[in-house]
């Protein structure tokens, strides 16, 4: 895990990019976010402006398609801002990674500040990348 330059006193704000893939890392992130998880008791929202976010999920290969607008998605978010790749496919390229158009992980095209491997990644592991970024679980 990366030291976060920046510590958050607040509330969680994410905003979430698919830039390709099959889904199956989507349906999880989407799946985390209800009551039966319930991110909101660490103060997590899902917004649906960059410009409101404080973390940006992707998930998905990164493609020559998808790059540019990644790209000034990041740019869009005010600081301080976290990158998490989530999944296998967002941290190195999956198994899309030998494809023409595929251009890796978000790592890139943008800094990432947290990768979560998994194929898709489990509910549980985002809540916890969630809950060190804010400050919740210190040191483990």
């Amino acid at each position: 895990m990366v030291e976060m330059p920046y510590p958050l006193r607040r509330s969680l704000w994410l905003y979430h990019f698919n830039s390709g893939g099959c889904n199956g890392c989507d349906i999880e992130f989407v799946a985390t976010l209800t009551s039966k998880y319930d991110p909101e008791r660490l103060g997590v929202q899902l917004v649906p402006s960059p410009r409101h976010a404080d973390v940006l999920v992707v998930t998905g290969p990164v493609t020559s398609q998808s790059a540019t607008a990644l790209r000034a998605i990041y740019d869009q978010m005010p600081y301080p801002k976290y990158v998490l790749a989530l999944g296998t496919c967002a941290c190195s390229g999956g198994i899309f990674a030998d494809c023409y158009n595929v251009l890796g992980g978000a790592d890139k095209v943008i800094p990432v500040s947290i990768k979560i491997p998994g194929c898709p990644a489990r509910p549980g592991t985002l809540l916890k990348a969630l809950a060190r970024l804010a400050g919740v679980v210190r040191n483990g």
